[in-house]
């Protein structure tokens, strides 16, 4: 059974926990703001002197992610708990695939996840050895139909996917996130070598996780819950984020069972 925490607060079970793994966009933040009552949680964390991971589907490295928490007015105390998907997806292409030729899909904010080898980006994605998806180009940003027809001919090549992510909400307005073109692909019968929540290598480079109680927290449920549930971690979720609409015509018990997943704990809003 699901407990709500709207009344009692993070609080009243943070004493039984080692580790929390919490996600930021749409926990910590919405895209535009830092959510204040999340900032108190981290900070009681800290007093309490709990170890916390900020763990995020950026695919972004941490350093990036960092600086736009740090434009948001998130102390550097708190910045310095960030761990990216782009960060785990970094440390794999530097020692497996550093020298090969790449085709870069997604918008030009993410090209300094790759700045380290940017001189085998191909514009040709013919001439490429590999596909690197961090996102949706800004020009076909809604348009999955444009994605099929880019990869139809290059099935065989594998795809580094950097944000397994469906999709994401800024504000008000939701997008498509680089996990639905990597869905494309995988329907189409490619490969994909996926880097974030929910698969354990974000995880376990993030820090050490052995022999820890863990609280995962977060608004997806494909990512952020179904990973806790992978990896035996208790879950909460943040109910007024990307299901919010589901949950509010559903309800938790029947969302939960319809993405195949368990919900130790729920919340509107990350609250202590």
């Amino acid at each position: 059974m699901t407990k709500n925490l709207d009344l009692n607060g993070l609080q009243s079970i943070a004493d039984n926990y080692d580790l929390f793994y919490i996600d930021i966009w749409g926990v910590i933040h919405n895209g535009i703001k830092l959510h204040e009552q999340a900032i108190i949680v981290l900070k009681e964390l800290l007093r309490k002197d709990k170890a916390f991971v900020l763990l995020t589907n950026a695919p972004r490295p941490n350093k990036t992610v960092r600086n736009f928490l740090q434009k948001m007015g998130m102390d550097q105390e708190l910045r310095d708990h960030v761990f990216t998907s782009g960060e785990a997806a970094l440390n794999y292409l530097k020692k497996y695939f550093l020298s090969k030729k790449f085709y870069h899909i997604g918008p030009p904010r993410d090209f300094d996840l790759f700045n380290l080898f940017k001189n085998n980006k191909c514009e040709d994605i013919d001439k490429s050895e590999y596909l690197l998806c961090t996102g949706l180009f800004d020009d076909y940003d809604k348009d999955l139909v444009y994605y099929k027809d880019l990869l139809d001919t290059h099935i065989n090549k594998k795809m580094i996917c950097t944000n397994p992510d469906l999709i994401v909400d800024r504000g008000s307005k939701r997008e498509l996130c680089a996990g639905s073109v990597a869905m494309v692909f995988e329907k189409m019968g490619g490969k994909v070598i996926y880097f974030g929540k929910p698969y354990p290598e974000v995880y376990n480079q993030s820090t050490d996780n052995n022999d820890k109680k863990i609280l995962a927290i977060g608004d997806n449920l494909n990512t952020d819950i179904k990973g806790a549930n992978l990896l035996n971690y208790d879950s909460l979720l943040v109910s007024n984020g990307v299901h919010r609409d589901e949950i509010k015509n559903k309800g938790i018990q029947k969302i939960a069972k319809e993405y195949e997943t368990i919900i130790n704990f729920f919340q509107s809003d990350l609250k202590w």
